[in-house]
C-alpha cells in the first residue's frame, strides 16, 4: 500500500533510527525480478544488512517450481546483499512448496527463509532437509552477529579500516571457532551456521523452533515483542516447558488480532499497547467498536 517513494523512506527512515547493534533486514520483494533488485540495491546502499524477498504471486497460476527457481536464482546472483526468501501464503495465496526452498538453499547467496505458512511440518521438513548446508559467519565473542554496517559505525571516520565479507560469501578453510581477532575495533571470531529457517506466525513460533527453525519474524511481534521474546529466550535456555507455556499465553491473541483481524488489529494493539499503530488506508477499515473490545480482552495479559 506504500508508493515507490515511500518504500525508499522507511528504509531510510528505519535505517536512520536503528541501533547500530542490530541487524537490518529490508523487505525488497516486488513481482518482477528486475524491480526487486533495484530496491535490494537502493537498500544495501543505505547499509542494510540482508533483503526479504517475497515470493511473486500475481500470476499465480504461472508460479511454477521452475519460474521461483529462475528468479531467487536471478535476484540472489545480482543482490548485493544476502537474500531471505519470504514465505506468506495468507497475503499472496501462493504457498511455496518446501522442494523448491530445499533447492535454493544451496545457493551461496541464499541465506534463509521467513516461513509464514504456518505448516510445522513443512518447518521440519525444510530444516531437515537442509541441515548439509553450512557457512561461516564472523560474530562477536559472545555470538552475537557482525555485519559490513557495524563496522562502518565502529570504525567512524566513513568507516575507513573497516572491512568484513558478507555471510553469504565466506568460504574456504574453517577457522577454529574459538580463535578470536580484531576487526575494526570490535573482537569477532567465526561460526558456522546453515540455512536460516524463521517461524513468521507468532502463534506457531514454539513448535516452529522445536520443529528446526531458528528463529521468528512476527507480525505480533509489533504488539508485543517482549512476550515474543520470552518464548524464544525460554526455548534458547533449553526450557521447553517455559517456552510452552509462554506460547500458550500469547496463542490466542497472535491468532485472532494479527491473523483473522490483520493490519487493522495489529493498529489498534499497537496503539493500546503504547505503540503508534494508527490508521489504515482503503481498502482496510477500522475495528468496530466490539472488535477493539475483543482486542482490548484478548490483549489484558500481554500488555508490555
Amino acid at each position: 500500500m506504500l508508493s515507490d517513494d515511500e518504500r525508499r523512506e522507511v528504509l531510510k527512515v528505519v535505517r536512520e533510527a536503528a541501533s547500530p547493534n542490530k541487524v537490518l533486514i529490508a523487505g525488497t520483494g516486488i513481482e518482477s525480478a528486475s524491480e526487486t533488485l533495484r530496491l535490494t540495491e537502493y537498500a544495501a546502499d543505505l547499509g542494510y544488512d540482508a533483503a526479504l524477498v517475497r515470493t511473486p504471486h500475481f500470476y499465480k497460476k504461472m508460479m511454477q517450481p521452475a519460474n521461483l527457481l529462475a528468479f531467487y536464482r536471478t535476484v540472489a546472483d545480482r543482490s548485493p546483499l544476502p537474500v531471505l526468501i519470504y514465505n506468506v501464503p495468507s497475503f499472496t495465496g501462493y504457498d511455496m512448496p518446501a522442494e523448491v526452498v530445499i533447492e535454493l538453499a544451496g545457493h551461496p547467496n541464499i541465506i534463509g527463509i521467513k516461513e509464514s505458512g504456518g505448516d510445522v511440518e513443512k518447518i521440519r521438513r525444510m530444516a531437515e532437509a537442509t541441515r548439509h548446508v553450512k557457512r561461516t559467519a564472523t560474530v562477536t565473542e559472545t555470538f552475537d552477529a557482525v555485519t559490513p554496517r557495524m563496522l562502518k559505525v565502529s570504525t567512524g571516520n566513513n568507516g575507513q579500516g573497516g572491512e568484513l565479507v558478507q555471510v553469504a560469501g565466506l568460504g574456504g578453510s574453517k577457522p577454529s571457532s574459538a580463535a578470536v581477532s580484531v576487526v575494526s575495533g570490535i573482537k569477532t571470531r567465526q561460526k558456522e551456521v546453515g540455512f536460516q529457517i524463521m517461524a513468521g506466525l507468532a502463534q506457531k513460533l514454539e513448535p516452529s523452533l522445536q520443529a528446526g527453525a531458528v528463529g521468528g519474524v512476527l507480525g505480533f511481534g509489533v504488539v508485543a515483542p517482549t512476550a515474543c521474546y520470552e518464548i524464544y529466550a525460554a526455548w534458547k535456555e533449553g526450557d521447553a516447558e517455559l517456552a510452552r507455556l509462554k506460547q500458550e499465553r500469547i496463542a490466542g491473541a497472535a491468532q485472532l488480532v494479527g491473523g483473522e483481524m490483520g493490519i487493522p488489529g495489529l493498529k489498534y494493539g499497537m496503539d493500546l499497547n503504547g505503540y503508534y499503530g494508527g490508521s489504515g488506508r482503503l481498502p482496510l477499515l477500522p475495528l468496530t467498536a466490539d472488535l477493539k473490545a475483543e482486542v482490548e480482552r484478548l490483549l489484558a495479559d500481554v500488555r508490555n
